[in-house]
């Protein structure tokens, strides 16, 4: 009889030096276009983003799915490592994060998550993926050998493992350099026998591990292995490998292999930062801006404000229109024991969006876009006042809690629901899986 493995273990990271860290580091592949990407890499041969974005490498209007930008991000990514910008470390280790943004500061730790945690549900999802986006990457993953974007997570903070974690970052960090958005992050390494196992023992005795950030990454490392189980059984049996038949079964799978975990970097629920994830919208529909402010009053308390300002409170809502903000108080906060229907943004869309915009699905409708709340609300102005929307509406933030709840109900959030900020960079740490 098996036992099942355990949530995390150590992991010997794929990271550059001291000396190189500044030349490799580079935001997440999913935060940036093509153009931007390809920007951010000039003048910087070492840049990560030569991995993560290939296509930046080859002639424009490559497509970014090509066959040809995976093998060159493979080429890349080989390149840094043969020449020593890049190095693997020689012992499983554990590594303590820290991003530090202005006045504020989050301590995680980098680790590999076991994908039997993941479909047993003991690393949670709140989102669901599209499939397009999540081949991208198992065919970057594929290619690479490797998972080289981390899955930002987030766990109920624990005293035993924050006491871990300060005694290992009150020493000397492996590294410290500075990312995109003037992000500082600081790399400590856990890699002494003791330490990396008390540090284990406290993270296995979680209950669960929460994806705040990389749905689409933690699928696509699920289908890798998936893949990869399939084309060891079939070796083992003499046949070519059928891409289209069902994985083996968990009984018949090397469950301490290396793409049988994935990589993660988790902070305390109560350090991560949950900025509002704001929505403009195309048209009015048939409607004036009187009309419309009619129908909104139906169900909304509405105020004219005097300068522009964030919501301040849950069922709180800011509207940008025809030049003016106004202050938008829902008159009913129905939602009961839901705690889907319960958030601003569900809210939002019961009231609101659907009945007076008829979106009825905000992830398929193209009259609704989604405008991240580090842009700020001067982002929402511009874009209602060059004319590229018509109204816009900035939220009171999601919590870790409503997230962490919505994922132990085993439910989904609304798309576009949170905004983590800071992030994680590129580039810093890779899971590179060994054959």
């Amino acid at each position: 009889m098996t036992t099942a493995p355990d949530l995390v273990r150590p992991f010997r990271a794929l990271r550059p030096r001291p000396e190189t860290a500044a030349d490799v580091i580079a935001p997440l592949y999913d935060v940036v276009s093509t153009d931007e990407a390809r920007t951010i890499a000039t003048g910087r041969p070492d840049c990560f983003m030569r991995v993560s974005r290939p296509e930046i490498d080859l002639p424009a209007g490559t497509d970014p799915h090509s066959s040809a930008v995976y093998a060159r991000g493979a080429e890349n990514l080989a390149r840094l490592a043969e020449s020593r910008v890049l190095v693997r470390d020689d012992r499983p280790s554990f590594y303590i994060w820290r991003l530090t943004s202005g006045s504020h500061v989050q301590t995680g730790i980098a680790l590999t998550a076991s994908l039997a945690a993941y479909e047993r549900n003991q690393v949670r999802k709140h989102e669901l993926t599209r499939p397009d986006k999540e081949t991208d990457r198992v065919e970057h993953m594929d290619a690479l050998n490797a998972q080289v974007g981390p899955v930002l997570c987030a766990h109920r903070s624990d005293a035993r493992i924050n006491a871990l974690v300060a005694a290992v970052s009150a020493g000397p960090p492996l590294f410290e350099t500075e990312g995109p958005n003037e992000v500082i992050h600081t790399l400590w390494q856990v890699d002494e026998a003791e330490a990396v196992g008390a540090l284990g023992a406290a993270l296995n005795t979680l209950d669960a591990l929460y994806i705040a950030d990389g749905h689409h990454r933690s699928a696509a490392a699920a289908r890798v292995a998936e893949r990869r189980r399939r084309a060891a059984t079939s070796a083992v049996a003499g046949e070519p490998l059928d891409r289209s038949s069902p994985s083996p079964g968990h009984a018949d799978r090397d469950t301490q292999a290396s793409h049988e975990y994935f990589l993660v970097v988790t902070f305390p629920h109560d350090e991560l930062r949950i900025l509002d994830y704001n929505r403009v919208i195309a048209d009015l529909g048939d409607r004036t801006p009187a009309e419309l402010l009619e129908a909104i009053a139906q169900d909304f308390a509405v105020e004219p404000l005097p300068a522009p300002s964030k919501p301040s409170e849950p069922a709180t809502y800011a509207m940008y229109l025809d030049r003016q903000w106004y202050r938008l108080r829902l008159r009913k906060t129905d939602g009961g024991g839901d705690p889907v229907a319960a958030l601003d943004i569900s809210r939002l869309q019961r009231a609101l969006v659907e009945p007076l915009f008829g979106i009825a699905d905000p992830r398929i409708d193209n009259r609704i876009d989604f405008v991240g709340g580090i842009r700020g609300l001067e982002e929402l102005e511009r874009r209602v006042d060059s004319g590229d929307a018509a109204i816009a509406f900035a939220l009171y933030p999601t919590s870790m809690e409503q997230l962490m709840a919505v994922a132990d109900a085993e439910l989904l959030m609304p798309p576009k629901s949170t905004w983590f900020e800071p992030k994680l960079a590129g580039g810093l740490l890779s899971h590179v899986f060994d054959t």
